[in-house]
């Protein structure tokens, strides 16, 4: 089975950019977005057959995330079971007789870390949603987490600490995820691999230069992990300032 997440940084703009072609090329069960930035009704695009489930926020323009799928699900749930946490259109959930597929967009702390508090408050929903869901049956989970785990995990860690996506409390809340039963698939295959990232800022050339961090995941229940066939990072793709990353289980 095949998925496929991407942070596209406004649908529209990326369709523009390709989207569609990739889509039918790659051909995935599963495309999860981020950053979809619409609300399903602003533009009608095909999208070959996949049934469309879309969270987006309240806030036009802002946000928002969607699943496109092959297979319809048992259910579908949007949010985190958590009021605290609604309006922003920030996680999808799709149920399926052997797993969980959960798409989610990480509130990003901001400059100055002004939005940290939340993001901590969030981190801890967050875990808590997918241990619930994980108690019923395996969990998928991927998307736009805003966090680089480890030093590998960006070209210049030693100057960005402390900066948003890479504070010592975000690493914490990241771990302590991992902790609750969860597997990085990409780092489960490659634990010594440098220079993969998958969001690149649009400033300095930082693509040409790779200077990037890895803040795109897919994370599994640590009972799928003998599952895992493929985990990449589709670093060759254009048409957002993340590049899309997949996964393959076979179950």
């Amino acid at each position: 089975m095949k998925y496929i997440s991407w942070n596209v940084n406004g649908l529209r703009a990326c369709v523009k950019k390709g989207f569609l072609e990739f889509l039918q090329a790659e051909s995935p069960d599963f495309c999860c977005l981020q950053e979809t930035k619409m609300q399903p009704g602003q533009a009608e695009f095909d999208f070959g057959g996949y049934l469309e489930y879309w969270n987006s926020a309240e806030k036009k323009g802002y946000s928002g995330t969607a699943i496109l799928a092959r297979e319809e699900p048992l259910s579908v749930t949007y949010d985190i079971h958590d009021p605290a946490h609604v309006g922003e259109g920030r996680a999808v959930t799709l149920e399926y007789p052997e797993f969980y597929l959960v798409t989610v967009y990480t509130p990003n702390s901001q400059d100055g870390l002004k939005r940290l508090p939340y993001r901590m408050e969030w981190d801890d929903a967050f875990r808590a949603y997918l241990k619930e869901l994980d108690a019923q049956k395996p969990v998928v989970v991927c998307g736009d987490m805003n966090v680089a785990h480890e030093e590998i995990d960006l070209k210049n860690p030693k100057t960005n600490r402390m900066n948003a996506g890479f504070t010592d409390q975000e690493r914490e809340k990241f771990t302590t995820l991992l902790e609750a039963g969860f597997t990085d698939t990409f780092r489960s295959l490659y634990p010594d691999l440098e220079g993969a990232y998958s969001w690149w800022s649009y400033r300095f050339h930082a693509r040409e230069k790779n200077a990037g961090w890895r803040i795109d995941y897919f994370l599994v229940s640590d009972r799928l992990r003998d599952k895992i066939r493929r985990a990449e990072i589709l670093n060759q793709v254009e048409g957002s300032d993340h590049c899309p990353v997949l996964l393959e289980l076979e179950f």
